[in-house]
């Protein structure tokens, strides 16, 4: 299985509404810290200076397939491998990490890392679809945040997949590195703050925050509806391959298909991603990537409503 953004699909609209969506990929953790960040060993446990030396080392070795986060609370460098990577290509991490492979704890998961394209209530672009991640503004003009790697495909975006109906321009777009970008509505009346559940309601966002691990969770989207899980990782590094890194992700469990990138996760009434990429699928499972949506809305000057 690799890891992968999710590939372009359809559209839901819900009359003059477009609402957000949400889902997010793989794990993470967290160290206890010890005196210095270069202090001895606790417990066998790597200091912060070995960790982040070994985080590197895995980043030079540029193996697709990969997302890897720090664990705080054991010590340990967790890699998780799709199923396009090799012994080989897993030696060679544990060569790259030198005397800090010991660091490192390998994991495998089924199924290959992708970008995801679709969700929550779709939008489109030309041959693609992509989910609308929340709507928020800035004094009195209104945007959709969806994922970057969506936004990156082209720059007008329509509510039906006939391109007919008129979402909007993108005004902003960062892919890779991040995974965020905005489109600027071309009718305000159009966008609605609230999450669509895919039971005929709704949930209203009132605010934006951090997720943090352990932490239940619910992403909408176009392909796979409301789903639901746990934040299992932060500050994860995904490697999509050629090129396409992102950082700073957030890891769960929570499944997504093709369709679903940008759709919102949210937990109760508060904001928290932007659907990335993952692997796996609703019906056997998997890991979703998500990004942090506080950044997005540091980046563009944005708040939701």
């Amino acid at each position: 299985m690799n890891f992968k953004r999710l590939s372009p699909l359809g559209s839901v609209t819900n009359g003059a509404r477009l609402i957000a969506v949400s889902t997010a990929l793989l794990a993470a953790a967290a160290l206890a810290a010890p005196t210095s960040s270069a202090a001895t060993a606790v417990d066998g446990r790597a200091t912060t200076t070995q960790l982040a030396a070994a985080s590197d080392a895995v980043r030079g070795a540029d193996v697709a397939g990969t997302a890897w986060y720090t664990d705080q609370a054991t010590g340990r460098v967790v890699l998780t491998a799709d199923s396009t990577v090799s012994a080989a290509e897993i030696a060679k991490i544990k060569k790259a990490a030198g005397d800090r492979a010991s660091a490192l704890e390998i994991k495998r998961t089924p199924g290959t890392f992708n970008k995801l394209i679709a969700g929550g209530q779709a939008i489109y672009v030309g041959g693609g679809r992509c989910s609308l991640g929340f709507n928020v503004r800035s004094g009195s003009t209104y945007y959709a945040l969806t994922a970057g790697h969506c936004t990156n495909i082209g720059s007008t975006w329509y509510t039906n997949s006939a391109n007919t109906t008129l979402l909007g321009t993108r005004t902003g777009s960062s892919f890779p590195n991040n995974d965020y970008g905005i489109i600027r509505h071309s009718n305000a009346s159009a966008a609605d703050g609230r999450v669509y559940l895919y039971n005929g309601s709704y949930r209203d966002i009132t605010g934006a925050a951090n997720a943090s691990v352990g932490q239940s969770v619910q992403r909408s989207g176009s392909t796979t509806g409301l789903r639901g899980g746990t934040v299992t990782g932060l500050n994860a590094t995904v490697n999509y391959g050629n090129g396409d890194v992102v950082y700073g992700m957030i890891q769960t469990n929570v499944c997504a298909e093709p369709g679903d990138s940008g759709g919102a996760l949210f937990s109760g009434t508060t904001a928290l991603g932007l659907t990335s990429g993952g692997s796996g699928n609703c019906s056997s499972g998997g890991t979703t990537f998500f990004q942090p949506v506080t950044e997005a809305l540091s980046a563009y000057g944005v708040s939701v409503f």
